[in-house]
């Protein structure tokens, strides 16, 4: 019945919703996009860099903000002959884009742009713009990738993920039906809710589970040490922190299924995912643009490096040499599959600390990022835990402020955390960088 379905959705269903209904040509990026991935790293390359120069011309023509920091810097696009000169160029930040917003829209393209706001793992909020084409391509990059792992659109999957608090739309709960999806909330997770969440998996079945990796984990553990039996699906993708290889062992363990590791951020989706020989990640350079460390040489291949990225065909806010504060370190092989995607050894960046609370929950840190979504006026922000039942929230306030809105954060994470829970703010004129140039948004010195 299930295979039955997924060919349904895949030929009729989907091409229905997506081309018909919706008019969007997420299905024929795809294709594209299948098409791409077996050409020779060379082909994939030269391809990137012919999608490159005319984004940068196009940047050059209709962008304020890049033409005036070139012509400042006595430079324009026909200067840069290759990604080494490209490298030259100054990388873009969180706060040049706050700083800059208007600036940084093509002229002309302001209407047809749609907007998303990120905390990001770096705890810097973000608003930023994309267009329709941008996104249809950047779902069909996320099918791709997962496909790599063998997991198919259509299969019934179930995401243990985060969700906000009250009841789901009829809308949104006939899409999840619609895509063969379920959702667990990862959020309201904890040690005595456990069975349930275990009762639930086994008994929708999933061919796909995609989670958070400390939800997982945990799970997964819970279900060893109390002798409780999980349903094996296909395979599991671990996403929005990095799978560690000790996490990896872990679930596959308590599953028996492959675990896959993914890359991606809210400011581009899916960056590099694993295929089936999990040599690496794949990263989806006939897409994107992924330099690490920028023009600055590593000394040691294996060492890790900021990770920055060049979205090749948002032409309505190009984002040209995005830091997105994420460390990630490549590969010095290639991989079997035959693929000409160059890759990831491994993503070193997103570490976010779980959070305890004296009732047995746990929340990823990823819950944090959530919950300072909507917070205006915020440049940065961390949260400290260093007892069960308090939090040490840093802030650093930033143009145009709402007291009103961390009044409302507050009362987010007592809901979240229990209603006990005392919240301190703090409000500081810096938070310190980690030794390797991150900011985390949650720091746990509990036991």
């Amino acid at each position: 019945m299930s295979v039955m379905y997924e060919n349904l959705f895949r030929r009729l269903l989907f091409p229905l919703y997506e081309s018909g209904l919706r008019r969007r040509r997420t299905l024929q990026y795809l294709e594209e996009y299948e098409r791409n991935q077996w050409l020779a790293p060379e082909q994939v390359a030269a391809m990137q860099w012919e999608k490159l120069k005319k984004l940068l011309d196009h940047c050059w023509r209709h962008v304020p903000y890049y033409r005036e920091r070139w012509q400042q810097a006595g430079a324009q696009p026909g200067d840069i002959r290759s990604l080494a000169d490209y490298a030259l160029l100054p990388t873009l930040g969180k706060a040049e884009i706050r700083a800059n917003f208007d600036r940084l829209v093509a002229d002309g393209w302001r209407k047809d742009l749609l907007y998303k706001t990120t905390g990001g793992s770096t705890g810097e909020p973000l608003r930023f713009g994309y267009t329709r084409e941008s996104y249809e391509r950047r779902v069909a990059v996320m099918f791709r990738g997962y496909g790599w792992a063998g997991a198919r659109m259509g299969q019934r999957t179930l995401y243990l993920w985060g969700q906000s608090a009250g009841r789901r739309s009829t809308k949104d709960f006939l899409h999840q039906v619609a895509f063969h999806r379920r959702t667990l909330n990862a959020f309201t997770m904890s040690e005595a809710l456990m069975p349930r969440y275990v009762a639930a998996i086994n008994r929708y079945k999933p061919e796909v589970i995609v989670s958070y990796v400390a939800p997982i984990v945990k799970l997964a553990e819970w279900a060893m040490a109390n002798g409780h039996r999980l349903h094996r699906p296909a395979q599991i993708l671990a996403a929005a922190e990095s799978l560690h290889e000790p996490q990896r062992e872990v679930i596959e363990k308590a599953f028996g299924c492959p675990a896959y590791n993914t890359y991606g951020c809210r400011e581009f989706m899916l960056v590099a995912a694993e295929c089936g020989e999990r040599r690496g990640l794949h990263v989806n350079a006939d897409h994107l643009l992924v330099e690490l460390g920028g023009n600055m040489p590593p000394s040691d291949a294996n060492e890790a490096r900021d990770v920055i990225v060049t979205d090749l065909h948002n032409y309505g806010m190009p984002m040209l040499r995005y830091a997105n504060g994420d460390l990630a370190t490549a590969a010095d092989e290639t991989c079997t599959c035959g693929r000409g995607l160059p890759l990831l050894s491994r993503i070193d960046g997103r570490r976010l600390d779980a959070l305890r609370t004296p009732d047995g929950r746990f929340l990823p840190g990823e819950f944090i990022v959530y919950a300072f979504l909507k917070g205006n006026g915020i440049e940065r922000y961390q949260v400290v835990q260093r007892q069960l039942d308090a939090l040490d929230v840093n802030v650093v306030r930033g143009e145009g402020f709402d007291e009103q809105a961390m009044e409302q954060i507050t009362c987010e994470l007592r809901s979240k955390l229990g209603e006990q829970l005392t919240v301190r703010i703090h409000y500081v004129d810096q938070i310190p960088l980690t030794p390797s140039g991150k900011h985390r948004v949650t720091i746990s010195e509990l036991a």
